[in-house]
């Protein structure tokens, strides 16, 4: 029998601890002749076909004039290698520094969208705005991806996990349960 967990009261403001929706990723746009990075730990898959990512990017942020412009971007996977330049990134503006030269990454051209790939990233997503209806009530912007590009190895990289205050979890172990699953869900 499993036992069951002591729980208390837990501040409201801090369930993200818990709810993280998935790794961090950095999302890179261009625009009107620049480009730029920001760092993005809320996304939300929200269809497979058409692959549809939802996310969040505030309206004070750089990028957010530049994918609302361009229409497009595309989400990168970093992995634990690139935690500095994650937390680098996020801790600055795209409109003071150029954050490509600064963090040393490398602009690779996608095959789709004008916004560039991020070389030393794990996997890359170009994405388009497929719906953007939300975002001026809540800056909820829908993607659909329209080309991927990952790695083939690792299989499953170690990637970053924000819970809040500046503390990351790194994901851990695999656990499969693959021959539970039904044809159709795989």
């Amino acid at each position: 029998m499993t036992k069951t967990p002591k729980k208390s009261d837990f501040p409201v403001s801090k369930v993200r601890r818990y709810l993280e929706p998935g790794p961090i990723v950095l999302v890179s746009s261009a625009w009107d002749g620049r480009s730029n990075i920001m760092t993005m730990g809320w996304h939300t898959c929200m269809e497979f076909t058409p692959a549809l990512v939802g996310c969040v990017i505030s309206a004070g942020n750089h990028s957010f004039d530049m994918v609302r412009q361009s229409g497009e971007c595309v989400i990168n996977l970093p992995t634990t290698t690139l935690t500095d330049a994650v937390v680098g990134i996020g801790n600055t503006s795209g409109a003071e520094i150029d954050k490509f030269a600064h963090f040393g990454l490398t602009k690779e051209p996608a095959e789709k969208v004008a916004a560039p790939l991020i070389r030393e990233c794990h996997a890359s997503f170009e994405c388009r705005v497929a719906d953007d209806r939300l975002v001026d009530a809540y800056n909820f912007f829908v993607f659909e991806v329209v080309k991927a590009h990952a790695a083939v190895s690792p299989k499953h990289p170690e990637t970053l996990h924000y819970t809040g205050d500046g503390v990351f979890m790194v994901s851990g172990r695999v656990i499969s349960r693959r021959s539970r699953f039904l044809p159709e869900m795989l």
